[in-house]
């Protein structure tokens, strides 16, 4: 009995979740950009409308991000929001984990397996780094690399030195290696 309540159980956890966390976003935009709208055309608002302008705002800057002068804009305003000690703190991690896995903001992250000297197991997680040079002496030593050990089922981990030698690649996709690391590498159906 327990059993067959376990993987009902398994089984519907991560689809209700993904639903909530659907219901929750569509929710939040509506309430965002639809009570604008409630007020702007009380008479011709129709549920849903606040969805459909989130959709065009974020579609509109994304196109706006490609012009020169908006992106340039973009930044000096980014800058100016990671100077406020709490706000870059916040904003900072956002961005960047918004950012660790979008192919043309960041480089690509290399997927690998990282060898521990003295110990008969190996670590995976991705090269975040190989140049250092913009960074204080004595953050890498030479022929370090950065590699992000992701922890499973939690938000964190552990950013390393490793010796170049010490990588070894592994030809899995970023999205399946993160998912394997987060679920502990328990094969899912």
């Amino acid at each position: 009995m327990g059993k067959i309540f376990l993987t009902g159980l398994l089984t519907l956890l991560p689809a209700l979740a993904t639903v909530y966390l659907l219901v929750w976003f569509v929710g939040f935009a509506e309430r965002v950009f639809g009570r604008p709208l409630q007020w702007l055309i009380p008479e011709q608002y129709q549920i849903g409308m606040g969805i459909a302008v989130a959709i065009v705002v974020v579609f509109a800057v994304g196109v706006l991000m490609r012009e020169y002068f908006f992106s340039r804009l973009f930044r000096t305003l980014e800058r100016l929001l990671l100077r406020v000690p709490l706000v870059r703190s916040v904003y900072g991690a956002i961005r960047d984990m918004m950012g660790l896995f979008a192919s043309d903001r960041q480089p690509a992250l290399e997927v690998v397996a990282v060898s521990v000297p003295g110990m008969p197991f190996r670590l995976l997680g991705f090269v975040t780094r190989r140049d250092f040079a913009d960074l204080p002496p004595g953050v890498a030593r030479e022929g370090e690399v950065a590699v992000y050990l992701p922890m499973s089922y939690q938000v964190g981990g552990y950013t390393v030195f490793v010796p170049r030698e010490a990588l070894q690649p592994v030809a899995m996709s970023r999205e399946d290696a993160m998912k394997f690391i987060l679920t502990g590498g328990l094969k899912t159906v």
